[in-house]
């Protein structure tokens, strides 16, 4: 094989020959034939044994052509690719084929290059990182919370449904004197005040008793299943009994039975802790994910679209595979069907956080690059060992699940990363201009 006329166009794009002479033409001929001769049949020979001269007789000398050109073309494209020193991205496209007097085949193909990346600035970028504080307020709410969970629910009987209340209910729906579709059902357990149910629907049972039955009048929401939106219906309702929660007292006893203290004092020590631990990872990652935004947004680079559009797939598919949905076969279209992806959720969402995920490893590549960042056996060993601890479990099972390459990838990502944060500068916020 021969490579010619290596051409780079625009939008990162580019284009290249490959030559293929007569005696690889030929094999690949000849293969297509053998690979196909089994289900040819032709007179006066038994199925699958007609010689391929007679088949060519018959059907005509380019009668395995297409096939041959099809065997031939992942060959002459990686020649082409390893003899251009290109990098490519995604999938290769066939321009042209054209096969000579001689049964030299020529194929033109275009290809999306890696994009070159100018670096701009990325060391000592500024942005604000919240204060992590806990106010008192904060750490009540939490120990309510926690008093809500270890509730216990007691039966009432001595007075009305009020708001707060789970209310035991049997249910039957009318519209115009006719039950409904999913209006019905027994021993139903609804807490009244969670608007859970359609408007007007829990309040019409607050002043109710045990034992009581009652009609309850509703109007559907306009914006309800479109048999039932905007239509008044009937709910037959019989209450047959009411729970309220009971809950436990702030004390020591408290702390004792929902945590490892032994004091209440102690347990709020470790709810403030544990607040305050929440905060601060969520402000620096907030602080992390906005000095690599800028760095992102200051690369200079023409990314060809094919990148967009598979990082786009990429994310599809892995969130389609948490719910068992990994089957290669489907299509991107299928797939966004199934999942319920319109094309204007594509277009306003996954597309450009999927060209921004691009954007941010061009960026860590190309830092990768500049700064020379080398990975030596005892750092990675020690990565591998710290993300396995992460992810509960070893680093014989995440060298074997994602392999070798991947993850040292992964790790000089995290170095250039690093790169960016180490040299970042806390931003002062803002005041807010005093009032008059």
């Amino acid at each position: 094989m021969i490579l010619k006329n290596v051409e780079k166009l625009e939008k990162s794009t580019a284009a290249f020959e490959v030559e293929s002479d007569a005696a690889e033409f030929e094999k690949a001929v000849n293969a297509a034939y053998l690979k196909n001769r089994s289900s040819i049949s032709i007179p006066g020979f038994r199925k699958g044994k007609a010689p391929r001269a007679v088949v060519e007789g018959m059907y005509g000398p380019d009668v395995f052509y297409q096939d041959a050109v099809d065997e031939l073309a992942q060959a002459a494209f990686e020649f082409g690719l390893n003899e251009s020193a290109l990098k490519t991205v995604g999938a290769p496209a066939i321009k042209d084929v054209e096969i000579t007097e001689d049964r030299t085949v020529k194929y033109t193909f275009s290809v999306s290059l890696y994009p070159e990346v100018t670096l701009g600035q990325y060391k000592g970028l500024e942005a604000v990182k919240a204060a992590a504080e806990v106010s008192d307020a904060e750490v009540d709410a939490e120990l309510e919370a926690a008093r809500k969970r270890n509730a216990r629910n007691v039966d009432i009987d001595d007075r009305a449904a009020q708001l707060g209340d789970t209310a035991n209910i049997d249910f039957d729906g009318y519209l115009n004197g006719e039950r409904f579709d999913g209006g019905k059902a027994e021993g139903y357990a609804l807490e009244l005040g969670s608007n859970s149910f359609v408007p007007g629907f829990e309040d019409q049972i607050v002043g109710m008793n045990v034992g009581e039955e009652k009609d309850i009048n509703i109007t559907f929401p306009e914006e309800y299943t479109p048999e039932l939106a905007g239509k008044d219906v009937v709910f037959k309702v019989k209450l047959n009994g009411l729970t309220m929660p009971e809950l436990p007292e702030l004390d020591d006893e408290f702390a004792k039975d929902v945590s490892e203290f032994d004091t209440l004092d102690e347990y709020k020590a470790d709810v403030r802790a544990n607040l305050l631990k929440t905060k601060t990872d969520r402000a620096d990652n907030d602080f992390r994910a906005e000095v690599i935004r800028q760095a992102a947004e200051n690369i200079t680079a023409e990314i060809p679209e094919v990148m967009i559009t598979d990082k786009a797939e990429e994310t599809l598919r892995n969130y389609a595979a948490q719910f068992g949905m990994s089957d290669p076969s489907v299509t991107f279209e299928q797939l966004k069907s199934m999942m319920g992806v319109s094309d204007e959720t594509m277009e306003s969402n996954i597309l450009p956080a999927a060209e921004f995920q691009v954007k941010t490893d061009l960026l860590l590549g190309a830092i990768m690059e500049a700064e020379e960042l080398e990975v030596t056996d005892e750092a990675f060993n020690a990565y591998i060992e710290r993300v396995a601890d992460e992810i509960n479990a070893t680093p014989e099972q995440l060298r074997q699940y994602f392999g070798e390459d991947f993850m040292k990838n992964e790790f000089k990502k995290e170095l250039a990363t690093n790169v960016i944060i180490d040299s970042a500068v806390v931003k002062a916020a803002e005041e807010a201009p005093a009032e008059d």
